[in-house]
């Protein structure tokens, strides 16, 4: 088969072996994988990544010890939990502290034309999902992460630094879910996604909570100085630079920063289905997983959205 290897700052595209299918997982054939911005980051060097990325996916079971899985079309937690810890036993396997993470932590990636999964991380698509909708599902799990984390924003003022995919995502999310949500970006074209769902642009004044979703080391500080005293900042930028704050506000405003990632599956693929927020739309473009390597230079542009890969 085919996978795609990120080494020393380049895109491999290298015939590989098929996985080997470990007792109580699945054998995945992708269908349609996304590159986002942590895929980026690890490409310029974020965990000192070398090996084949890619958590953004949808596929169809072909091997499982489970007869019911065979066949159907899947999308899957990305987090591997040991199942057995005291974190485990809270329901926190995505901080299980020997976790291993689909294409990014000690678990090859999606970027390839098969991957294994336990049976356990799979979630089945609903039939009224395209692929270009369910590919989605990770990111707009990790939007709704900040909901889980913070409870109902219903009538917050929510600013959203960033409007990028993951920010977009979160715009629309916190929006359905009932936050006065403002989104501060720099691109008219990728605002309007947002602008139709009532997501207001820009604003004045301090805000409740702001989500730093700008993917750069300064989006922090921005966060920082528009959040109210006794506010919170979430935190879901991934970058592979050092990221410097001045304590001082944070300190002297009561602020509370909050680092937030991935999110359970199941409430994604609910919302996506429910087609309150418009995913097609972040689409810019699609290459075969044999132009990997031209894939990752279109998702790096400036302006780009969602670039998705055909195994």
């Amino acid at each position: 088969m085919l996978a795609v290897r990120l080494a020393e700052g380049r895109v491999h595209v290298e015939p590989a072996r098929r996985p080997r299918r470990p007792k109580n997982h699945a054998l995945v054939r992708v269908t349609l994988a996304g590159i986002c911005n942590t895929d980026l980051e690890l490409l310029r060097g974020y965990y000192g990544f070398v090996g084949r990325p890619g958590h953004e996916f949808v596929g169809v079971v072909e091997e499982a010890d489970s007869p019911s899985w065979i066949g159907r079309r899947v999308v899957g937690e990305i987090n591997l939990a040991c199942g057995n810890c005291a974190t485990c036993a809270q329901g926190l396997g995505r901080h299980c502290p020997t976790r291993t993470v689909l294409g990014i932590v000690k678990h090859p990636g999606a970027f390839a034309e098969w991957l294994t999964l336990p049976e356990v991380n799979l979630l089945p698509v609903p039939a009224t999902l395209t692929d270009e909708e369910a590919v989605f599902c990770e990111p707009v799990a990790a939007a709704c992460e900040i909901q889980e984390q913070l409870g109902k924003l219903k009538g917050e003022r929510v600013a959203v630094l960033g409007d990028g995919k993951l920010g977009l995502l979160i715009a629309q999310v916190l929006q359905v879910g009932g936050a006065q949500v403002h989104l501060f970006g720099r691109h008219p074209e990728k605002i309007a996604i947002a602008e139709r769902l009532g997501v207001q642009i820009a604003g004045t004044g301090l805000f409740d909570v702001t989500v730093d979703a700008t993917g750069s080391a300064s989006g922090l500080a921005q966060a920082v100085s528009i959040t109210r005293p006794r506010g919170r900042v979430v935190m879901k930028s991934t970058v592979a630079e050092r990221v410097q704050l001045d304590m001082a506000p944070v300190i002297v405003n009561e602020i509370s920063l909050i680092g937030s990632r991935c999110g359970r599956f199941a409430p994604a693929l609910r919302l996506l289905a429910s087609r309150k927020i418009d995913v097609r739309s972040m689409i810019s473009d699609r290459y075969p997983l044999a132009a990997a390597a031209q894939a990752f230079e279109r998702a790096a542009q400036r302006g780009c959205l969602k670039v998705l890969l055909t195994p």
